[in-house]
C-alpha cells in the first residue's frame, strides 16, 4: 500500500536515481559545477521570494510554506535569524550588492532580540544574522548587538547544572531542560568570549559542552533530545524526547545538531574530546543501517514505518555542512570518507528531487524537511533553516575547506 509519504519518497528516489545515472546527470558533472548551478538557482529563488513577501511588520520573516500558504514569523521566533543569514550567504556567494542591502534590511529587524533573556536560541537568531553581517562587512554596530545578545544568553546559564537552560516553563513539564540543539549556541558565546574579552563565556561554553557530552549520549553515540535537570541540585531528573518518536529514539535533526556543535567546539578549543565526540556522532549517522541511499535521513532513525516515513532535508543539510568542516580536522581515509559522504548529500540536495525550481515551493530552496513530526507541524515542507545550512554547505564545498 502506498501512503502519501511513501509515494513521495518513491518519486523522489526515482528522480534522484534518474539524475545520477543520466549521461547529463550530476554524476557526470564536476561537483564545482553542481555547486555553482545550485547557488545560481538559489539566488533566483530568493529573488523571487523577496519580490513576493507580504508586507507584514508583525511577522516579517519567512519560516515555511505549509498547506499551500507562506508562513511568516516575528523576530522572537527561534528561526528568525536564518532568512537574514541566508541573504548574507547569497551576498558572500555572489558579491552582488542587492543581497547585502536585503540582508542588512532583514537583519536590522532583529535588533530587539539582543535583550531577549527568555530564549536560548540567540545563537540562531543573532549569530546567523548579525554574526554573518559582521564577518562580511565589519560593521561595528553589529558587534555591539552581538555582545549585548551574549550578555542576555549568559543569564540562562546555571553553574549548578553546568548548562544554559533551553526552555522556560510552558513548553513541557520540565524543571531545567537542556536540549541537544543548544550545542549550536556555543559558537556565538565562544565568539563573544574573544570579541568582548569575557573569559567566563568560554568557561560556560566548555561547561555546557562537557555536561552535554556526559549526559546526552548513549553507548551507541546517539543523543537523547532533552535532559531535564533539578535546578537546585543539578542532578538528572529524566531523559526524554520532545520531537523524536520515543524517549529512546535517535531524532535525526538532534544527531545533526550534536555533530555540528562538537565540530565547532573542537575548532574553537582544540580539545581532543570534542573531536572524538564529533567523529563518534558522524560514525553513528554515516553507518546507520536505516540511512536512505540518497543520504537524507528519515526524520527519526528509529521511526517505526521506515521506509514509509518522511525524510528530513534539514538534518541532511546540517550534517553535510558539519562534515565539510570536520573533514579538515582529520586525515587519511577518515577525511576522505567525510568528504565523500558530504558530497553525496550535496548532490542529493542539489538535485531536482530536493532543490525547488524558482517560483515554486513558496520561494524556499529545499523541499522535504520535517519540523516537528509528533506535533504534525512542518512535515514534508521547506523550512528556513534548511536553506541556511544548505547555502552554508554549498559555500564550504566551493571553498574546499
Amino acid at each position: 500500500m502506498h501512503t502519501p509519504e511513501r509515494s513521495s519518497l518513491l518519486l523522489r528516489s526515482l528522480t534522484l536515481a534518474a539524475t545520477l545515472v543520466s549521461g547529463l546527470g550530476a554524476a557526470e558533472v564536476p561537483l564545482a559545477t553542481v555547486v555553482n548551478d545550485a547557488l545560481a538557482t538559489s539566488a533566483k529563488q530568493y529573488r523571487w521570494m523577496l519580490d513576493h513577501l507580504p508586507a507584514d511588520s508583525a511577522k516579517p520573516l519567512p519560516r515555511t510554506f505549509e498547506h499551500g500558504k507562506l508562513v511568516t514569523v516575528p523576530t522572537r521566533d527561534w528561526t528568525s535569524g536564518f532568512f537574514p543569514g541566508s541573504l548574507w550567504y547569497l551576498f558572500e556567494a555572489t558579491g552582488d550588492s542587492q543581497w547585502r542591502e536585503a540582508a542588512e534590511r532583514y537583519t536590522a529587524l532583529l535588533a530587539p532580540e539582543q535583550f531577549n533573556t527568555k530564549t536560548h536560541d540567540l545563537g540562531f537568531m543573532l549569530y546567523c544574522s548579525y554574526g554573518n553581517g559582521l564577518r562580511l562587512t565589519g560593521n561595528a554596530a553589529y558587534r555591539e548587538v552581538l555582545l549585548n545578545g551574549a550578555k542576555s544568553l549568559r543569564t540562562r546559564f546555571s553553574s549548578t547544572v553546568g548548562c544554559i537552560k533551553s526552555w522556560d516553563r510552558g513548553i513541557g513539564p520540565y524543571d531545567f531542560p537542556v536540549i541537544i540543539d543548544n550545542m549550536m549556541n556555543l559558537e556565538f558565546m565562544l565568539w563573544a568570549a574573544h570579541a568582548g574579552n569575557v573569559p567566563a563565556y568560554r568557561e560556560l561554553s566548555i561547561s555546557h559542552a562537557d555536561t552535554t557530552l556526559k549526559n546526552h549520549f548513549r553507548p551507541d553515540n546517539s543523543s537523547v533530545h532533552v535532559v531535564d535537570y533539578d535546578t537546585a541540585t543539578g542532578k538528572i531528573i529524566k531523559r526524554v524526547t520532545h520531537q523524536g518518536i520515543t524517549d529512546d529514539s535517535a531524532w535525526a535533526r538532534g544527531q545533526a545538531w550534536g555533530l555540528y556543535g562538537y565540530t565547532v567546539m573542537y575548532r574553537e578549543t582544540h580539545e581532543p574530546r570534542y573531536l572524538e565526540q564529533a567523529n563518534k556522532i558522524a560514525a553513528f549517522i554515516m553507518h546507520h543501517p536505516r540511512l536512505p541511499a540518497d543520504k537524507v535521513p528519515y526524520w527519526d532513525f528509529d521511526a517505526p514505518g521506515i521506509p514509509n516515513e518522511p525524510q528530513d532535508a534539514a538534518a541532511a543539510a546540517i550534517i553535510c555542512s558539519a562534515l565539510l568542516e570536520l573533514r579538515n580536522y582529520v586525515t587519511g581515509s577518515l577525511a576522505q570518507n567525510y568528504s565523500d559522504f558530504a558530497e553525496q548529500q550535496l548532490l542529493s540536495l542539489a538535485s531536482p528531487a530536493y532543490l525547488a525550481q524558482p517560483g515554486t515551493n513558496g520561494g524556499f530552496l529545499l523541499k522535504h524537511a520535517t519540523g516537528n513530526y509528533p506535533k504534525k507541524s512542518e512535515i514534508d515542507t521547506p523550512i528556513n533553516y534548511t536553506d541556511y545550512y544548505f547555502l552554508e554547505a554549498l559555500l564550504r564545498a566551493r571553498a574546499k575547506k
